[in-house]
């Protein structure tokens, strides 16, 4: 129960992406995808219970 009006929203938004034509900048798309910027290497000290990272408590 309750959940009518939020269905009617998800049904909405579905109706508008499938039915309106989105503007699509197909450069851009190609560019973002083809891109040669480095990636960010991850980062194991951001979590503070990877491995060699935790510090038991005293």
């Amino acid at each position: 129960m309750g959940r009518g009006r939020a269905k009617a929203k998800q049904t909405k938004v579905a109706r508008d992406l499938k039915y309106n034509s989105q503007e699509m900048d197909i450069e851009r798309l190609a560019k973002e995808l083809h891109s040669d910027a480095p990636l960010q290497p991850e980062r194991d000290d951001d979590d503070p219970f990877a491995e060699g990272n935790y510090i038991p408590r005293a």
